[in-house]
C-alpha cells in the first residue's frame, strides 16, 4: 500500500532547521511519501542529503525528492515585487516539495508542468524475496 502524508506549513514553520529534517526523514523511514507545503531552504535541502546519507543501511536505502515551484514567468515589475513580499511574510510557503524513501519511489521525472511519481510495485518486491528464500533453501 501506498501512503501519502500531507505536511501543511504550519506543521513546520515553527520548527528549527535540524527538527525540519529529522521530522521529514521519519516520515519517509515509515515508508511514506511526505508532501510538503512550501519549499525547504538550500541549506535545509544540503542537509537532509547529508543526513540521508549518514542514515542509510539494509532497512533505509535513502530518498528521492523533488521540489515544485509555482510559475515564475511573469516578468511584470509588481507581480515580481508583490510575490518576494509575500515570501518575506509568510515564508516559504509557496511551491511542493515531495520526499520519498527510495526503498517506495523508483524515480521522480520533473518538467515545467507535471511530476512523474513512478514507485515501485510491493508484489515485485514479494515476489523478488520469495524468489530470494526458494533459492537459497534449494542450494541445501
Amino acid at each position: 500500500m501506498l501512503t501519502l502524508q500531507f505536511i501543511p506549513f504550519t506543521e513546520i514553520e515553527s520548527l528549527s532547521s535540524d527538527e525540519r529534517i529529522e521530522k521529514l526523514l521519519s516520515i519517509v523511514r515509515e515508508n511514506k511519501i511526505a508532501l510538503v507545503e512550501g519549499t525547504l531552504h538550500k541549506e535545509e535541502s544540503a542537509a537532509l542529503i547529508k543526513k540521508t546519507m549518514e542514515n542509510i543501511n539494509q532497512e533505509f536505502r535513502g530518498i528521492e525528492f523533488a521540489v515544485i515551484y509555482p510559475e515564475q514567468n511573469d516578468d511584470a515589475m509588481f507581480k515580481r515585487l508583490r510575490l518576494k513580499l509575500i515570501n518575506v511574510l509568510l515564508g516559504n510557503r509557496r511551491g511542493l516539495t515531495i520526499i520519498g524513501p527510495a526503498s517506495v519511489v523508483k524515480e521522480i521525472k520533473q518538467d515545467p508542468h507535471k511530476i512523474d511519481l513512478y514507485t515501485t510495485s510491493h508484489e515485485q518486491k514479494s515476489r523478488k524475496v520469495l524468489k530470494q528464500k526458494h533459492n537459497s533453501s534449494s542450494k541445501r
